[in-house]
């Protein structure tokens, strides 16, 4: 391999200038995109009145608050917060079984490779984006409302926010799937049930299955969210504890909750590795 020397490259760069140069127009926009987003950012930090005194005096209460949470006990209520963290586990559980289930006829009706009317395929993909586009905090607040306080209502959050990403999910897979196995039972004279059955659900339930997984997962932090806005739980037990300032047991509680998800992040990790 010939190393180009400096004398050469400052030849080139003499003899064609518009190669190692941007033009003036496109140097112009770089230069206003970078504006614009320094302009944002400083609006932003102005519009959140993020003062550097802020920023100290609230590291510094932060600080009082970590000696208040050492050394983290659990007192009298130990087994009240394994309940309750085991409650969290059920939510999370429950929810994400119900949506992924929910989401496997969604998903084929979903893929334009199954139902290749496109009115349907643009009409429910949107009706995904726009239901997705919904926290599971919100959807929490309003089961709370409608079901009243409790893990059943965390059950509905979880479930009804999982649901449409899991579609959209299963959809995209469902349309990268191989074309040969589907010619092949049609081949062998399969109906339209056949082909998603023993064409098409072979390939993407392993894709399937490791999203169901890292949705659990993910659930379990979001149920303790959950929890703290009325839905049962961990969370409940933690808005209880902060609000009467224990922050030994709170402390504590959010430890074992650290713990819990480690030990599920770790395990659903290596069952993806596994199914991918």
């Amino acid at each position: 391999m010939t190393i180009a020397r400096p004398a050469d490259i400052a030849r080139l760069k003499r003899l064609h200038p518009e190669v190692f140069t941007l033009p003036l127009t496109e140097r112009l926009r770089s230069w206003g995109l970078w504006l614009a987003f320094s302009a944002a950012f400083i609006f932003g930090l102005w519009w959140i009145d993020a003062s550097p005194m802020r920023i100290i005096n609230g590291f510094n209460k932060l600080g009082m608050l970590v000696v208040l949470m050492i050394p983290p006990w659990p007192g009298d209520g130990l087994w009240d917060y394994v309940a309750a963290m085991l409650e969290t586990l059920a939510m999370a559980f429950l929810g994400t079984v119900i949506a992924a289930l929910l989401a496997v006829p969604l998903g084929f009706i979903g893929a334009k490779n199954i139902v290749p009317n496109w009115f349907i395929h643009f009409g429910l993909r949107r009706f995904f984006d726009a239901v997705r586009g919904i926290d599971g905090l919100v959807w929490a607040l309003i089961f709370v409302s409608a079901v009243g306080l409790g893990p059943f209502a965390g059950v509905l959050a979880i479930a009804v926010g999982d649901v449409m990403v899991l579609s959209k999910l299963y959809a995209e897979a469902i349309e990268n799937v191989d074309k040969k196995p589907i010619e092949g039972v049609r081949a062998s004279g399969g109906n339209g049930l056949h082909v998603m059955r023993l064409g098409v659900l072979p390939q993407v339930l392993p894709v399937m299955a490791s999203h169901v997984l890292y949705f659990f997962e993910s659930n379990v932090r979001s149920a303790t969210i959950l929890g703290i806005v009325g839905a049962g739980g961990i969370g409940l037990q933690l808005s209880d504890r902060m609000r009467i300032n224990n922050w030994q047991e709170a402390a504590f509680i959010i430890l074992l909750i650290l713990v819990t998800v480690s030990v599920i992040d770790t395990v659903s990790r290596r069952i993806r590795a596994r199914l991918t």
